[in-house]
């Protein structure tokens, strides 16, 4: 059964102009056709059409099933985005396909990309969590100058994963299942001292993601697989 995404269908019974141009031109369902909604927030929702034309789909809400998390936790992941969206994009689908929270962009001061639109990002993270089945879905924050994300709490466990030289435990070894968690993955270039510095004033742990030299994007997955199966 085809899956669209509906945010607000506690308060509406209209799917998005999107979905419904997706749900009638592409694959011509219509009235009495059974579909599958989910309010990316824990549910899922069987649903009748009950209204179609062209631009707008009407849907009658058959039954309601919560989705219980498939991980304990709130899962956070922060990253300077590469020069090449793909890269990111790639990472926003793989990552949400594994399953996690939150997604932060982090400019950095060896940042390849200062600016970042999320609207692609989003569209993709929504298309995953249809794909993946999933009833809650990431979000999805602007890019953020790293110092001040700094200046935020955050509840929980707190990791920088550098290049620097030093005592660096795998993440695995440390992260504390059940505990909302951040990692930090940092751009190409590698966060500058001053930030580890930073990170590590507000209370980030440096860890390390194998012994493999990898980018950024590579990174940003290893450490959300991690955070998944620790917490699973």
């Amino acid at each position: 059964m085809h899956v669209f995404y509906t945010p607000d269908i506690a308060v509406s019974n209209e799917l998005p102009e999107e979905e419904a141009g997706h749900c009638l031109r592409v694959l011509r369902l219509g009235m009495g056709d059974e579909v599958m909604l989910t309010d990316g927030k824990g549910c899922f929702y069987k649903a009748v059409i009950s209204a179609a034309t062209n631009k707008r789909c009407q849907v009658k809400i058959l039954e309601t099933i919560p989705q219980e998390p498939f991980w304990k936790g709130h899962l956070h992941l922060a990253l300077a985005p590469t020069k090449n969206m793909d890269r990111i994009e790639w990472l926003a689908e793989k990552a949400t396909e594994i399953g996690f929270d939150e997604l932060s962009f982090l400019n950095c001061r060896f940042s390849e990309r200062k600016v970042l639109k999320t609207e692609r990002v989003e569209k993709i993270v929504v298309s995953a969590v249809k794909q993946s089945l999933k009833a809650r879905k990431p979000v999805v924050n602007e890019m953020t100058d790293f110092m001040k994300f700094m200046e935020r709490d955050f509840p929980g466990q707190k990791f920088i994963a550098h290049c620097y030289k030093g005592e660096k435990p795998l993440l695995k070894d440390v992260l504390v299942p059940g505990e909302d968690a951040l990692v930090l993955i940092g751009p190409e270039g590698d966060f500058s001292p001053e930030e580890v510095a930073r990170a590590e004033e507000k209370g980030f742990r440096a860890v390390s993601l194998g012994k493999s030299r990898l980018r950024t994007e590579t990174a940003a997955l290893v450490a959300v697989h991690t955070m998944n199966l620790i917490n699973s």
